[in-house]
């Protein structure tokens, strides 16, 4: 508030639109900064094709867990729990990666078919969360 009365306005802080989209989809301008998240890289894409700006491959989950996980929708909970597990001791690159994504659009791409109940599901909602990966 001001003297009169009145409020002051303030800047406006932009927040990060974070989207997630298969590895094999088109990129599109809206994109923004693209990022492969997955520890290998997509079968049948090449690099020119996917247009990356950045592969953190070691904030992927393990080829253990990923292997464990098997996209079994029943086992999704304790993927998370575990996933969330990996990337809290890894805390610079998830800081880096935050940076990166911090006030832009951006766009999570792995290779996977079910996004939903995919490590970039959890990858999306730690980013648009402030603080650490538990």
């Amino acid at each position: 508030m001001t003297k009169g009365g009145a409020r002051t306005s303030r800047p406006k802080r932009r927040s990060s639109s974070i989207a997630i989209k298969r590895a094999y989809d088109n990129p599109m301008p809206q994109d923004g900064v693209r990022i492969l998240i997955d520890r290998l890289w997509p079968r049948g894409v090449s690099k020119t094709k996917l247009k990356l700006d950045a592969w953190p491959r070691e904030l992927a989950p393990s080829t253990e867990l990923r292997k464990w996980y098997g996209h079994d929708p029943a086992r999704f909970a304790e993927f998370r729990r575990r996933y969330k597990a990996e990337l809290a001791e890894r805390p610079e690159q998830l800081s880096a990666l935050r940076a990166m994504v911090k006030g832009r659009a951006a766009t999570l791409l792995t290779a996977t078919r079910e996004l939903d109940l995919s490590h970039a599901e959890v990858m999306r909602s730690i980013l648009q969360r402030k603080g650490t990966a538990r």
